[in-house]
């Protein structure tokens, strides 16, 4: 029976009018997925007898695993195509989803979680690969827009979604949400990813992929238990050097190999190295804060969780809406005037959370929710459309790993490092404590206000117009002119 749906093989005008949308829905999974979770941390722990503090461990997990499994989505796809890895990465996500709401105990779930990041490591990576190859660079800052608006709904819906199942249903819902999305990301799959690859790929970097993800692990693991005391300080000591250890044994390693698993070669572009390393530190001082936010509100504050699911939406409402007005103010700014601001107000912004007590109205809550929204909204796609911005098209996979690689273990070290916090500024209190966990949770706060004020200094070494062939800022490019993307990738894709 003859379809019109193009095949996995070939590109087409009309892939490429929805390869948007499939992006989209699959940043949508992942958005979901992440936020809905936080707002049901409180609950989840009652139900699982720990402390709430200890169920970090069930978002970092997630991100963790996509910081591990992101190096090698690059290779994947280039070797297997974009069209296979997706698919594959798309069913991945299904099953961890399918085994978090069947996990029996919280062991059960950071294992199913792991799968579940295995699953995102390759489908946004890929997806947003795919996006690069198939459209010109001056269209780039749009195009991404145009995905991550859809996708901000998940953040959007997700605290307030998560809030309502937790208060009238079982915490093991927010979980199945994710299988009719997914059957209906494979159904889009098949008929508009296309298959981009590299014919002349090089062989899998294993031992680079050994040490830098056990690595990697191991330093996460490192903050998991640090301040907890659950094992002596020589253990930790001797775990933190020998996670250390492999790190360095990869950059050594990295050196040396023809195509290592994280090229960090890349790094020698000025641009990419300051928004990676500026971004990581950037993101260290504020992934903690969707943790701790639903902590303050349901713990410190006694929203139930549905309210407190209120409180945090207007942060994704503020971050659509800055994403149909970012382009035009990096047009008009640039990239360093908007880097070396943004990031100290949005510190600023988190530092004001310290005032947000027992007493604060609501729509002073909703105001400062909002604002922290927008700078961050901002902030990220000020640093993700730097990211290739003087990248060679070849080299788009490899830049694509090592900046997911970096933002995901930022966000993992991020909630690590603003639980660690807490539960320093807590000591040995009862973490359901209102009286006690207000003022342990607004230092935590302070502190990493703090951090990401001091990051701004990471992008010091910008030039005032570095960043102006994404943002198209300044003079235009006559016509015919413009680099594309993907110029390079396209050859062997058609037959």
């Amino acid at each position: 029976m003859p379809t019109d749906a193009p095949s996995c093989d070939t590109v087409t005008a009309e892939t490429r009018k929805y390869l948007p949308w499939l992006v989209a829905v699959a940043l949508f999974m992942e958005n979901l997925d992440a936020t809905i979770v936080n707002t049901a941390v409180p609950t989840m722990a009652l139900n699982l007898e720990v402390a709430p503090l200890s169920l970090k461990a069930v978002l970092t997990s997630y991100t963790l695993s996509l910081a591990v499994f992101i190096p090698i989505s690059g290779w994947l796809a280039d070797r297997f195509g974009t069209c296979r890895i997706f698919r594959l990465a798309v069913v991945l996500f299904l099953l961890g989803s399918l085994a978090c709401g069947l996990a029996p105990n919280v062991p059960a779930l950071v294992g199913a979680r792991i799968l579940q990041g295995l699953g995102g490591a390759m489908m946004t990576p890929v997806g947003r690969l795919a996006l690069v190859r198939a459209f010109p660079r001056s269209e780039m800052l749009r195009t991404m827009n145009y995905v991550v608006i859809p996708a901000l709904l998940g953040p959007l819906l997700g605290p307030f979604v998560g809030g309502l199942i937790v208060h009238w249903m079982s915490w093991r819902v927010i979980f199945f949400l994710n299988i009719p999305l997914a059957l209906g990301g494979l159904w889009m799959i098949k008929r508009y990813m296309p298959d981009f690859r590299d014919e002349q790929v090089a062989p899998l970097d294993r031992t680079g992929f050994v040490l830098f993800g056990v690595g990697v692990a191991l330093l996460s693991y490192v903050l998991e238990v640090f301040g907890e005391h659950t094992l002596p300080g020589q253990d930790i000591a001797f775990m933190l050097l020998l996670s250390l250890g492999l790190l360095a044994a990869y950059g050594w390693h990295a050196t040396r190999d023809e195509a290592p698993v994280l090229d960090l070669a890349l790094f020698k572009v000025r641009t990419f190295r300051l928004s990676v390393a500026g971004g990581f530190a950037t993101r260290l001082g504020v992934g903690g804060m969707p943790f701790l936010l639903p902590l303050l509100y349901q713990i410190g504050l006694g929203y139930a969780p549905w309210q407190a699911g209120l409180l945090v939406m207007p942060q994704a409402l503020a971050a659509m809406g800055m994403k149909l007005i970012s382009r035009p103010i990096l047009g008009r700014f640039g990239h360093r005037t908007i880097l070396l601001t943004n990031t100290v107000l949005l510190g600023l912004t988190i530092m004001i959370f310290t005032q947000v007590g027992p007493g604060t109205p609501w729509w002073a809550i909703i105001a400062l929710s909002f604002l922290q929204g927008f700078f961050s909204s901002l902030q990220f796609t000020s640093m993700n459309s730097l990211v290739y911005a003087d990248v060679h098209d070849r080299k788009a996979s490899r830049a694509s790993s090592i900046a997911s690689t970096a933002q995901q273990l930022s966000l993992s070290f991020g909630v690590a490092f603003g639980s660690l916090l807490a539960a320093w500024f807590l000591g040995n209190v009862d973490q359901h404590d209102p009286t006690q966990a207000i003022p342990a949770l607004h230092k935590a706060f302070f502190a990493l206000g703090a951090v990401t004020i001091i990051s701004s200094a990471t992008f010091w070494g910008l030039h005032p117009n570095d960043g102006n062939n994404v943002s198209n800022r300044g003079s235009r490019q006559p016509p015919g002119t413009e680099v594309n993307i993907a110029s390079d990738a396209a050859a062997p894709v058609t037959k």
